[in-house]
């Protein structure tokens, strides 16, 4: 799987660009706020539909324009397909973005491992991509159903309660059986990510912990029916889940050092290549946004020899870390004001 080109028309800082991309090493540098990130963003944008920024629409449309194109020209299994950012394509190509933001996944909130597992599983399983979509438009109908009941008081909404909570399980419980799923998966890997990078004998491990179990899902939503009118949301569900990332059976959110919380997160994220290698039999696309310079020789180290054949683009200020580490580079870009020269 590889990305041949990329077109970005009134996108961000972008006016026009066009560029095709080496089917292994591409590094973009430059000084901070030229458009680097951008590049990787579209990119990603335009084959998961989502922004990694979670930026609204309005927000990375050229200052003054009324709109903005992207376009992907992706090969994979010698067959090429052309991703103008359309949902229906999602899933043909598999991206892993890694940023300095994903560093903090694991003293993050909730929220932020929940949006990990969501964004994986949706690129590897279609299935799991309708269910996500189809509970969250159900959780949000329920949830304007109780906020309404708040001020109208209509009695007939609790049959209408009925039918949402009905549509919650349904949706909710697959929901939870596949990310039990996904977590089970990436903890075969872990450990031994974990190690490469620590040299040290530790059990690295994902713990998945469910808001509700699936077989207790529907009682507990009509458990908490009363509470849920009186505060016009839903308390209960797969919205509300949590991944515990472990260090021996330590919560490394709570008592791990920032040492030791980086290396999880840089582990996490070489699992999940891993993973998506297994699951698609085929390699993924890697999008590295600086991250080389939050991390120290060895954990660079780690990162740029776990690449392989993979193709990547990194995004950095300067080509020191490459040079120190010996890491040949395909084709390199460089980024100012908007404009990229190949050099």
């Amino acid at each position: 799987m590889k990305i041949k080109r990329l077109e970005l028309t009134s996108f961000r800082n972008y006016e026009n660009l066009n560029i095709d991309l080496d089917d292994k090493t591409n590094i973009f540098y430059g000084n901070n706020a030229q458009g680097k990130t951008n590049i990787l963003e579209g990119i990603y944008l335009s084959c998961t539909t989502k922004s990694h920024k979670k930026s609204k629409d309005r927000e990375m449309i050229r200052f003054g324009d009324d709109e903005a194109h992207l376009r992907v020209i992706l090969e994979k299994k010698n067959i090429d397909y052309k991703i103008d950012m359309a949902s229906e394509l999602f899933g043909i190509a598999n991206i892993i973005f890694f940023s300095p933001e994903d560093m903090n996944i694991i003293k993050n909130g909730p929220s932020e491992r929940r949006r990990f597992v969501d964004m994986e599983l949706s690129q590897l399983d279609k299935i799991y991509l309708s269910l996500i979509g189809n509970y969250t438009k159900a959780l949000e109908q329920k949830n304007k159903l109780l906020k309404d009941a708040l001020y109208f008081r209509d009695p007939s909404f609790k049959d209408m309660l009925d039918v949402w909570d009905e549509k919650l399980s349904e949706y909710g419980s697959e929901l939870i059986k596949k990310r039990q799923l996904f977590i089970e998966e990436l903890n075969e890997i872990l450990v031994k990510k974990n190690k490469e990078i620590t040299g040290l004998e530790e059990e690295l491990s994902c713990i998945y912990e469910p808001d509700t179990p699936v077989d207790e899902y529907r009682e507990k939503l009509k458990e908490n029916r009363e509470t849920d009118i009186k505060n016009g949301n839903t308390s209960t569900g797969p919205h509300r889940d949590d991944i515990k990332i472990a260090l021996n059976g330590v919560d490394l959110r709570k008592y791990g050092s920032q040492g030791q919380q980086r290396s999880a997160s840089l582990s996490l994220k070489l699992s999940e290549i891993e993973l998506v290698k297994k699951r698609i039999n085929d390699l993924p696309i890697l999008l590295l946004d600086d991250v080389l310079s939050e991390l120290d020789s060895n954990r660079q180290k780690c990162l740029l020899n776990s690449i392989g054949d993979i193709q990547t683009l990194i995004t950095c200020t300067g080509l020191d870390e490459f040079v120190k580490n010996r890491f040949v580079t395909d084709s390199v870009f460089f980024v100012e004001n908007a404009t990229v020269t190949k050099r």
